[in-house]
């Protein structure tokens, strides 16, 4: 794989792990994938483009016996989620080289305190959405003591607008949930966030973007690695 998808998929392991403890799931470490295990979600993260016939018979059985929501996350498209009874949707992994970007148009914070945090999660929440994580559960606060984990807020007349998370981890940058409240939308919340976080760290950059989300990431210097295969047994 390239070492712009390996970067992506190492950022984006960092995070699966790391929302594991916090949030008290369990997490199940295999040479194929990772799983996080939770009352509302079981979250698989492919981390091997060539998954182990033992692996995925494990994988096979926990989705059989998950009564949440089922979410795997497959770069590299080689997991066969139709046998497992799951319904595939497509993202663009994306990547950035390091290299500046203009100053954000708007005030973008760093989320210092548990009260900052709380109001930053409440946005993710609200905004992405993030159906079954109420604050508290969705980024937990003990992320923030975390090294490398760090949330920004973007302010717009004089309140909270947007935010989102990023996790910088083997010299490269995950930026995730880049949020915008729907009453703020279309008023460059989301361009101010993703120019504060490059302006922030002059390293690569990954994210999985969303299909309302591609132009803004384009503009600002991501280019598609592939599109990740996201199993789910939600509609």
């Amino acid at each position: 794989m390239s070492a712009s998808l390996h970067l992506a998929v190492r950022n984006a392991a960092v995070l699966t792990t790391a929302l594991a403890r916090t949030r008290g799931h369990d997490l199940i470490t295999r040479p194929s994938f990772l799983a996080m295990s939770g009352p509302t979600l079981l979250r698989v993260l492919a981390v091997r483009p060539d998954p182990d016939p033992d692996d995925f018979a494990e994988l096979a059985l926990l989705v059989k016996r998950a009564e949440a929501r089922v979410v795997v996350e497959d770069s590299f498209n080689t997991i066969d989620g139709a046998a497992l009874g799951l319904t595939a949707r497509h993202l663009p992994v994306m990547f950035r080289p390091a290299h500046p970007a203009p100053p954000p148009a708007l005030e973008v914070r760093e989320v210092r305190t548990a009260r900052e945090w709380a109001v930053a999660e409440q946005v993710v929440v609200d905004g992405f959405p993030m159906p079954g994580f109420p604050t508290g559960n969705a980024l937990p606060s003990a992320l923030k003591d975390r090294a490398g984990f760090r949330v920004r807020t973007a302010w717009r007349e004089g309140v909270v607008a947007g935010a989102c998370l990023t996790v910088e981890a083997d010299d490269a940058v995950g930026v995730y949930w880049v949020t915008t409240l729907p009453e703020h939308r279309s008023r460059g919340v989301g361009r101010a966030l993703m120019h504060a976080v490059i302006d922030e760290f002059p390293l690569p950059m990954t994210l999985s973007a969303t299909t309302a989300g591609l132009p803004l990431y384009e503009s600002v210097g991501f280019s598609t690695v592939t599109r990740a295969t996201w199993w789910s047994n939600a509609g």
